[in-house]
């Protein structure tokens, strides 16, 4: 009889692979777009970082998770294990990070004119290169303690308690650090998501508001076709529904990890909903974002003339 491991490290094996290739794909057409085509728009260089974030979060965590999950526990050595959770909790971040900057100008993109969001609307824009710049050092900074925490799993030490992760564990000087610490990982992670549930219900209040107001105008028997800003946010919106449903369920699930004794199982099942968002991202902007498909229309036009 196969067992819930095995079963899920298949589902990551899957979701790994399945991910990866939407987020290469995406990040692939907007770098040759970026070479052959038109100009990109600067909020396209979010969603190229989101993409690279997204991978490298796959990877670093969904490769060696699926191996320890099929049975392989010991194939990491000390600095192994501290370079694939600092990657992991790094690229994480920065994906949460894009994800919460991408609502934000979403929101500025679809203020009123007449509001006092339009004194701002020209100026982010010029700086969001800068802006990916920032995210980057700083979450490159930010998550040093991992290097410090984490050890392989044979480590072992009588002055500290551990926190096994199955083919790693980390180590904590007293129970009570364990509270701090969790507490000061998550509340960049409460900051980000309460703008994201913020912007997102502005974003639901502009789009009904617009659609009062267009219905108002063509009446009940017509039904015109969105707009790109309206797709575009609809787009933005189910990325950030997405996240923090999935951030909401495993935070509970990490939590109990923290505090309980936990067992292999639940740390799978923790990396699997972790990386839901990273897996299904990248389709959800092929599908339902106008840009990419007309990147990806001008990408096949190109090459059609070229041969």
């Amino acid at each position: 009889m196969i067992s819930n491991d095995i079963v899920v490290g298949l589902f990551l094996l899957f979701q790994t692979v399945f991910g990866v290739l939407g987020n290469s794909f995406l990040m692939g057409l907007y770098i040759i777009t970026f070479f052959i085509g038109p100009r990109l728009k600067p909020i396209d260089f979010l969603l190229i970082q989101l993409a690279f974030a997204n991978d490298l979060v796959l990877l670093s965590k969904g490769i060696p998770q699926t191996m320890a999950a099929l049975g392989y526990t010991n194939f990491l050595d000390d600095v192994g294990c501290k370079l694939v959770f600092y990657f992991h909790k790094v690229a994480r971040d920065l994906s949460r990070c894009t994800t919460c900057l991408l609502s934000g100008f979403q929101v500025i993109t679809l203020s009123p004119s007449i509001s006092q969001w339009a004194k701002l609307k020209a100026r982010p824009t010029k700086y969001i290169v800068q802006f990916c710049f920032f995210c980057w050092t700083f979450h490159l900074l930010a998550n040093y303690n991992i290097l410090v925490l984490m050890k392989d799993s044979q480590g072992s030490s009588n002055i500290t308690e551990r926190k096994n992760f199955v083919y790693c564990s980390a180590k904590f000087p007293v129970s009570l650090y364990i509270g701090v610490f969790v507490f000061l990982i998550s509340l960049p992670d409460v900051l980000c998501v309460g703008i994201m549930v913020g912007t997102s219900g502005y974003m639901i209040f502009v789009l009904y508001r617009h659609h009062q107001r267009v219905q108002y105008i063509h009446g009940h028997s017509l039904k015109p076709s969105c707009s790109p800003e309206t797709r575009a946010t609809q787009t933005i919106l189910l990325l950030v529904i997405l996240f923090v449903s999935f951030f909401s369920v495993n935070s509970i699930l990490v939590s109990y990890i923290y505090y309980e004794k936990s067992s292999s199982f639940l740390v799978h099942t923790s990396t699997f909903l972790a990386a839901c968002f990273p897996a299904c991202s990248s389709f959800i902007l092929i599908v339902g974002d106008s840009h990419v498909r007309k990147y990806w229309l001008i990408f096949w036009e190109k090459m059609i003339t070229q041969f």
